[in-house]
């Protein structure tokens, strides 16, 4: 005969028990880890930022190092509807935190962003978030580099990076993307640094202002008169370079980042 220990109620009670705990314990180190999660999420931020306009360097990883390097920055929010950098005095307004501003969080918000009609959605991402931080990157008061965040899907998920600009506005200096869930070794290629050291030098618009730059089919044809707008494709990936071209359309264009670009690289 079973002993009371042995019984279903006393195994479902100790199951259920171990579970609470576990979840209790699990629970706990969510909550304490908060603080470090942010602050490692705002240093690869910030580290991806970096590597885009070409200022990291391999070894650097202590926050201050990090950080350090950042301060050439110049942090600017922009309108996404009106299609410009705002002052000082707007920015007070719209009572954005450059720490705390979440752009994908805001793209969900419908107060906060709007919805993209399938003609304007290139990109795949349903609705734009209202404002944008972007980062002037500055060397003795002058503009040097500017870099902007992008995002857009490709085969399986939405990949997000960074892109930076010469002061020109034109010219690409440098790509990466940070977050995406891409097939290793096909579309995952897009953290390739081989591939991502083909961006720099490329130009962005044509002679008509249109966006010119296009990830294609293959290797590009040096002595082609469009190779300076063009990018090899990933080879066994054709959806995920054709989401990396989508992407670079829409946020480089004038729905976007366009009209800003036209004015910071006129200003240069």
């Amino acid at each position: 005969m079973a002993s009371d220990k042995d019984s279903m109620k006393n195994i479902l009670i100790v199951a259920l028990s171990v579970c609470f705990v576990c979840s209790v314990i699990v629970s706990g180190a969510a909550v304490s880890l908060k603080p470090e999660r942010l602050v490692n999420k705002a240093l690869d931020k910030n580290k991806n930022i970096l590597i885009a306009a070409g200022l990291f360097e391999k070894g650097v990883t202590a926050e201050s190092e990090i950080d350090g390097l950042f301060e050439s920055f110049d942090i600017r929010v922009v309108d996404l509807q009106a299609q410009r950098l705002l002052s000082a005095e707007e920015l007070a307004e719209t009572g954005i935190d450059f720490d705390r501003y979440d752009q994908r969080k805001a793209a969900k918000d419908p107060a906060r962003s709007v919805a993209l009609s399938t003609e304007e959605d290139i990109a795949s991402i349903s609705r734009r978030a209202n404002y944008a931080i972007v980062y002037l990157l500055k060397q003795e008061e002058r503009l040097d580099r500017i870099v902007l965040p992008i995002h857009g899907y490709g085969l399986w998920s939405t990949l997000y990076g960074f892109i930076a600009l010469e002061s020109d506005g034109n010219t690409v200096s440098g790509i990466t993307f940070y977050e995406h869930q891409e097939t290793a070794g096909l579309g995952g290629e897009v953290d390739n640094p081989r591939w991502k050291g083909l961006w720099p030098g490329k130009e962005v618009y044509d002679e008509s202002g249109n966006v010119a730059l296009r990830v294609i089919k293959g290797a590009v044809n040096p002595s082609s008169n469009n190779a300076k707008y063009q990018v090899d494709g990933l080879s066994g990936a054709t959806l995920t370079s054709r989401g990396v071209r989508n992407l670079i359309e829409y946020w480089l264009g004038d729905q976007a980042f366009g009209p800003v670009l036209k004015e910071l690289g006129g200003n240069a």
